[in-house]
């Protein structure tokens, strides 16, 4: 939202600055509810059971922020930073696939929920470069296919627990359950005390680790690249660090501080961002707080790509099948690109990994438009690389 922009049926909206903002749009976006994934009836054509190995995967560190939040201020050194950013890469890269989904779902891409949602896309892969780059800082290296994700899947870490991350076209369920639970804000006006903490919370910590142990920064290994609509620059300082973390956490599930003084000239925070698609308004200030009774979002025409079942498609027709395997084999090559790109300083190869990304739609769209023989719903991406 930027400016201030009239409506016909009630007062202008008025900037303000962020803080103000959180404080009382956390009460009009209702927080998603900790939703399960949609359940199969039965694994016939279209869904498998999920396997001990994916069980295992799933189950894979999803404790490990826990963990790293109950070790000592003063333990945290290097090697904390190191297992916590690989985390991080975890994190950002799971929220990917799932965004995408939505994204490519969608019929007509110059309606207002696409562009959102695209804007999002762009800032989840500036923050999995930005994590990437201070676990090189620090002297790590990024594991980017190891952290992909077997949808559905729980966040890594037990961050948000509760939380199923599941991949689906868009529906208002899809963005209640999925991208509005994943951004969920870390202010009180918006969840319980007690409750498990959220991205900001981990990002939060991260920063006091970072100013607490001041580390040597190498930029060495280091990439930068503009990345949808942000610059990513390596980080060789500790303002580098607060910066780049403070970006991260702002674009996702907004922060009680800001680095821009006013709210107007920034984007909403993705959080409020899928509350005005969830919702089909703009969100704005009235003389009774905040309240999603903006410019009209109209929800989109969306494909009806059906929520990937445990274990991925099961026994697809052939065309199908050959579509998944083209989908995923391309999927491991962004993922090995990246791996190459972090492990060596390698620009070159970031920019193979986006070009391979940009590859991924055209199987993907063609999957969505596929109908799953005796369900509801067509075929999408699996994400499951091979």
């Amino acid at each position: 939202m930027t400016g201030t922009n009239e409506h016909p049926d009630g007062p202008a909206v008025t900037p303000v600055g962020r803080r103000g903002f959180l404080a009382s749009a956390a009460l009009a976006a209702t927080p998603a509810p900790l939703a399960a994934t949609p359940a199969a009836a039965e694994p016939a054509d279209g869904a498998a059971a999920a396997g001990p190995a994916d069980e295992a995967a799933a189950a894979a560190g999803h404790r490990a922020v826990a963990r790293l939040l109950a070790v000592a201020e003063g333990d945290r050194g290097i090697g904390w930073l190191r297992a916590a950013l690989q985390v991080a890469v975890q994190l950002e890269l799971t929220t990917i696939p799932p965004y995408l989904c939505g994204w490519w779902s969608v019929r007509d891409r110059r309606g207002e929920a696409a562009r959102l949602i695209r804007r999002i896309v762009g800032d989840e892969m500036y923050h999995l470069g930005v994590v990437c780059n201070l676990l090189v800082a620090v002297g790590g290296r990024p594991r980017i296919r190891d952290a992909a994700p077997r949808y559905p899947c729980p966040l890594p870490g037990g961050v948000r627990a509760g939380v199923r991350v599941y991949l689906s076209g868009l529906t208002k369920a899809f963005v209640r359950d999925v991208m509005m639970a994943i951004e969920a804000p870390d202010t009180p006006l918006a969840r319980a005390a007690a409750s498990p903490p959220t991205i900001g919370d981990f990002y939060g910590e991260l920063q006091r680790a970072f100013r607490r142990t001041e580390p040597y920064l190498s930029a060495e290994g280091q990439l930068s690249d503009r990345i949808g609509s942000d610059v990513l620059e390596p980080v060789t300082g500790l303002d580098d660090v607060e910066r780049a973390l403070e970006i991260v956490k702002e674009q996702g599930e907004g922060t009680e501080s800001s680095p821009a003084d006013a709210f107007q000239d920034d984007h909403p925070a993705h959080y409020y961002a899928f509350a005005e698609i969830y919702h089909g308004r703009r969100l704005r200030r009235t003389a009774r707080g905040w309240q999603f009774t903006g410019a009209p979002v109209p929800f989109p025409d969306a494909r009806p790509m059906a929520p990937v079942p445990p274990g991925g498609w099961h026994r697809p027709p052939v065309r199908v099948g050959r579509l998944l395997d083209q989908f995923d084999t391309t999927y491991a090559a962004v993922l090995d690109r990246l791996d190459e790109a972090w492990g060596g300083g390698d620009g070159r190869s970031l920019g193979a990994a986006v070009r391979a990304m940009r590859a991924m739609e055209e199987p993907a769209v063609e999957l969505m438009e596929t109908p799953i023989p005796g369900a509801p719903g067509t075929y999408g991406p699996q994400f499951r690389p091979v």
